[in-house]
């Protein structure tokens, strides 16, 4: 679980780097989102991972509802043109998930 936390600070501070680093030279903003897809798509896999080893953990559950609901969130803002208010909600929804999935591996870590 160590090894998943050190990868886990990782992709959450390479796209963190990269937009500090996009502030002086703009190139880097746009590997800094590129890097983001890559976050979003390891912490979605280890939340997945992490809920099939211990199926009634409730924060995992809360963690992968709340991937399912930015998934249709987003679906439902697709088919409205992005005119649905809850599109300010999709927008806040991953970095609070992220910050949630880490928090729940960096306990799990270091129980």
């Amino acid at each position: 679980m160590k090894i998943i936390n050190y990868l886990n600070y990782f992709f959450v501070g390479v796209p963190t780097i990269l937009f500090l680093i996009g502030i002086l030279k703009d190139s880097f903003l746009f590997f800094g989102l590129l890097s983001v897809i890559m976050t979003g798509l390891f912490q979605v896999t280890i939340g997945i991972k992490m809920l099939i080893d211990k199926p009634n953990d409730k924060f995992l559950m809360a963690y992968i509802i709340g991937v399912l609901t930015f998934f249709i969130l987003w679906f439902i803002c697709l088919i409205t043109d992005y005119e649905n208010p809850m599109f300010y909600i999709l927008i806040s929804t991953p970095p609070i998930l992220a910050i949630y999935l880490s928090i729940i591996i960096y306990k799990k870590a270091n129980k």
